[in-house]
């Protein structure tokens, strides 16, 4: 771990030219020697001296290397003792971190790291890692979400594979993991996943109340730090850096604790990864499904990320994984053999997080509170339709979907975006920007109309959505001309006759050929 620490110290120097020329003419090498330097563990303790120089250079060095400043020191302690060869270094713990390295997960019990069951409550499930006071910074998912709710709301299907989803031509919004053991996965086509699991117990999905679960989630999280990252309706980052001494425990006990509670209080189970930066945190919360708890470190991650393919990184797409491929770079381990400045010339600022990535270095902070992205609803058909005016129709329904749940979060949009899926599965993406934001379901039907319109060429669809992005408060929308204020003003006074008097009190004539099933979706 030294000799991590310290060629991160050196990458740091380097990619400030300022920084790098002092280091150099202090050090007496050139830069052509760096590398041959660079087995040196005298010179590697020289890095860490310059880094550790001034509190301004350390403080940016760890903010860059997501260590902490002790981290820091006991590496540079490890290269100078020569008593302290490189395999201790990777396994001893950094001097300086207070807490357990091991505990019970029931009864939250300290442990020796060496302990099988908590010798208190005789429980198996325990969390052990050399590292982990110093693990700060968690991603929580919650375990097969919508069937989970549907288990706790029907004890009767709890050991029945349950798919959420609707129709044999809609597709699965989730199995719970006994389904997932006849081969059932999320977004599989209906009859696939039937054809899979016949004796699966279907349920339609019911946003509203995986709404308001994941909002006690959500409220929960919010009592260990205010650092929460939502990333959907069941999952989120949360950096506890600097709560230890508000709880009176190590962030891995918190998270502990907050699972148990949830379990308890709301009645789901989550998974738990803590790690030191976002990349981790997401892998570990994978590594122990369900009702997990994995702790991951950099140096094990990148032995552990090593035979992993490159499309494994978040972000690297089909296209990505392509051009990888013929380049030479098939697993990660190949990126982590290759240079960093190679890996720049041939994929510029991409080369660049694909080399840190690769060694577990992600430098991305947990940004509070960032919300949905998009709100839309769509739906699949029961059968193909290629006719217009049916397709128009259905249309409105959705706009009016997407208008009320942007009201009632008080949300408006700058781009509308229309999506259509044909028979044979091809999706057609269409989106269009609007000079103002808005909320109004005649402003989304008729922008996503237009965008309908020149896409009707015969095709038989399958499954239409529309959908708005670039959200902002609501207070802002349609307010831009005389014509806006005024569809606001009657839209809105059709809201509140539905409030009174319910959905059927006022219906516009495109709508009302008769009700049609819609399957909302929520980014």
């Amino acid at each position: 771990m030294a000799e991590i620490v310290a060629v991160q110290a050196l990458s740091f120097i380097a990619g400030d030219p300022e920084r790098l020329g002092l280091f150099l003419a202090e050090s007496g090498i050139g830069p052509e020697t760096l590398r041959t330097a660079a087995a040196d563990p005298q010179f590697l303790a020289s890095v860490l001296d310059f880094v550790m120089r001034d509190d301004a250079t350390v403080k940016a060095f760890a903010s860059a290397s997501q260590l902490h400043p002790t981290n820091i020191a006991a590496a540079r302690q490890v290269l100078g003792d020569p008593q302290w060869g490189a395999r201790r270094a990777v396994s001893a713990p950094a001097p300086g971190l207070d807490g357990p390295r091991a505990f019970c997960r029931d009864c939250l019990g300290d442990l020796d790291i060496k302990a099988r069951r908590c010798g208190e409550c005789g429980s198996p499930r325990l969390v052990r890692h050399h590292a982990l006071p110093s693990l700060t910074l968690a991603h929580i998912d919650c375990d097969a979400f919508y069937a989970t709710v549907e288990k706790r709301d029907n004890p009767e299907l709890a050991d029945r594979p349950v798919i959420i989803g609707g129709g044999k031509r809609g597709v699965v919004s989730a199995a719970c993991y006994v389904s997932r053991t006849y081969g059932v996965r999320s977004a599989m086509p209906m009859f696939k996943a039937l054809e899979l699991c016949p004796q699966a117990a279907v349920i339609p999905p019911d946003m509203a109340k995986y709404v308001r679960v994941g909002r006690e989630v959500r409220h929960a999280m919010q009592t260990l730090t205010p650092l929460v990252e939502p990333l959907s309706i069941d999952e989120a980052f949360l950096d506890l850096s600097g709560t230890q001494r508000v709880h009176g425990m190590i962030p891995a006990k918190v998270l502990a604790r907050f699972a148990r509670d949830v379990e308890r209080d709301i009645g789901i189970t989550v998974s738990v990864g803590l790690s030191s930066n976002k990349f981790l945190a997401k892998i570990a919360s994978d590594l122990d499904k369900p009702r997990g708890f994995a702790a991951l470190d950099q140096v094990e991650a990148r032995e552990m990320l090593a035979d992993k393919p490159v499309g494994f990184i978040y972000g690297v797409g089909p296209a990505t994984q392509e051009k990888l491929l013929q380049r030479g770079f098939r697993t990660i381990s190949d990126l982590q053999r290759a240079d960093e400045v190679e890996l720049m010339k041939q994929f510029g600022g991409e080369g660049r997080r694909l080399w840190r990535l690769a060694r577990g270095i992600d430098e991305r902070s947990v940004v509070a509170d960032r919300g949905a992205k998009t709100i839309s609803s769509e739906t699949t058909f029961e059968t193909d339709i290629r006719d217009f005016a049916t397709l128009e129709r259905l249309l409105w329904r959705l706009s009016e979907k997407v208008s009320s749940r942007l009201k009632n979060g008080n949300l408006a949009g700058l781009t509308i975006t229309l999506k259509l899926k044909t028979a044979d599965f091809r999706q057609r993406t269409r989106s269009q920007s609007i000079q103002s934001p808005t909320q109004l379901a005649a402003k989304i039907f008729a922008v996503s109309r237009e965008m309908l319109a020149r896409e009707i060429d015969g095709t038989a669809f399958r499954l239409m959505g529309t959908g708005v992005s670039a959200l902002r408060e609501g207070s802002q929308a349609d307010d831009s001309d005389m014509l806006d204020r005024r569809s606001a003003h009657a839209e809105r006074a059709m809201d509140d006759l539905r409030k009174k008097f319910g959905n059927a009190a006022v219906i516009r004539g495109i709508a009302y050929r008769g009700p049609a099933k819609v399957d909302d979706e929520e980014e």
